[in-house]
């Protein structure tokens, strides 16, 4: 199992459009964002929201076994809900899924557990 981080500055004036569809997400649409995340592989997503002096920014965390071909499904997809998920990208961040940012994947310097305590048998 793989992880990936991504952090994208939220521009003030979309704060409430992002945080209106992080609701649905989670709520109304949690259904139609589970399916979509199942199709693509993605075992666990957290969605954070860090406001600094700067504005507010999102932090996305999220686990699969191959989260560049994740995101490479994310930007292939004609199922409804992830064209309409490419669409809410767009417009809250200006960003295409279909043309990769220049540079290489976030880079992971730590990734540390919690040992698993050994049986008693």
């Amino acid at each position: 199992m793989s992880m990936i981080v991504i952090s994208m500055p939220i521009p003030p004036e979309k704060y409430a459009e992002w945080r209106n569809a992080m609701e649905e997400f989670a709520g109304a649409r949690r259904d139609e964002y589970t399916a979509a995340r199942a199709r693509q592989g993605v075992i666990r997503q957290g969605v954070f929201v860090d406001h600094t002096p700067d504005g507010p920014r999102e932090i996305m965390v999220m686990e699969a076994d191959d989260p560049g071909r994740t995101l490479e499904l994310m930007a292939t997809s004609e199922e409804p809900f992830d064209v309409e998920f490419r669409e809410f990208l767009m417009s809250i961040y200006g960003l295409d899924l279909s043309e990769p940012p220049p540079g290489p994947m976030p880079e992971m310097v730590l990734d540390w557990r919690a040992p698993v305590p050994a049986q008693d048998g």
